[in-house]
């Protein structure tokens, strides 16, 4: 019998790590899910939200800029070496990082999220997903936009009335939003990512972006305590 393990990812849509690290998963689960040990074990992916900085605003401030001041004292030296570092690991999973845009509040991404995760599954999320970091991180797009959430939507097969009428009302789905980021914090989550992997006796957390082989060793520890 085939163990159903759920993967929980706790996230933010502009975090870089995050989107690191949603790719160096996705790349592990693929190489297990063409593996022996996929016999045994499924693994389905939720995502749970985190906003790191909640107080932003919706219409949002010079992405760079915000990076350079709040994060790197001003330097631009100090930026320099965060691109140039971040460019290297996107490279290895295939993103192609861009450093301008907008930063903005996420509340309105995560609610598009957890909405067609909870009525069209978690497929659908997954490309949410994938179109906001890459919207985002790749083509410089204003993460609260509603062009941005519409086309995300889209790229998780949501139908076009359905997309448009979804993003143009402001409160569909913004309590249970609400209440889910609330109790991550209330679970000691204070950085993303945040990984847990349901085992058949214990559950097997991992913080930060880790390594791909870092993701395929636990998920050989949930296929050795499934049996």
């Amino acid at each position: 019998m085939v163990y159903e393990s759920q993967i929980s990812f706790t996230l933010d849509t502009i975090c870089p790590w995050t989107y690191l690290a949603k790719k160096r998963l996705d790349i592990a689960l693929k190489q297990f899910r063409s593996s022996p040990s996929a016999e045994d074990v499924k693994f389905t992916v939720k995502y749970f939200p985190y906003q790191l900085y909640p107080e932003a605003s919706n219409q949002g401030e010079d992405k760079y800029e915000w990076y350079k001041t709040t994060k790197y004292n001003n330097s631009e030296e100090q930026m320099r070496k965060y691109t140039t570092l971040m460019s290297a690991y996107g490279v290895g999973v295939g993103i192609d990082f861009k450093f301008h845009g907008m930063v903005a509040n996420t509340l309105s991404a995560h609610r598009l999220i957890q909405h067609f995760q909870e009525e069209m599954g978690p497929e659908t999320a997954d490309k949410i997903v994938d179109s906001l970091y890459r919207q985002y991180f790749e083509e410089e797009a204003h993460p609260a936009a509603p062009t941005t959430l519409l086309q995300a939507a889209l790229d998780g097969g949501v139908e076009r009335s359905k997309a448009e009428a979804f993003v143009g009302d402001d409160y569909e789905a913004l309590p249970e939003t609400k209440l889910l980021i609330r109790e991550q914090a209330s679970n000691g989550i204070d950085a993303v990512p945040y990984v847990v992997l349901e085992g058949k006796r214990r559950d097997f957390t991992l913080e930060g972006a880790k390594e791909m082989d870092e993701y395929l060793k636990e998920f050989d520890r949930v296929v050795k305590e499934s049996k």
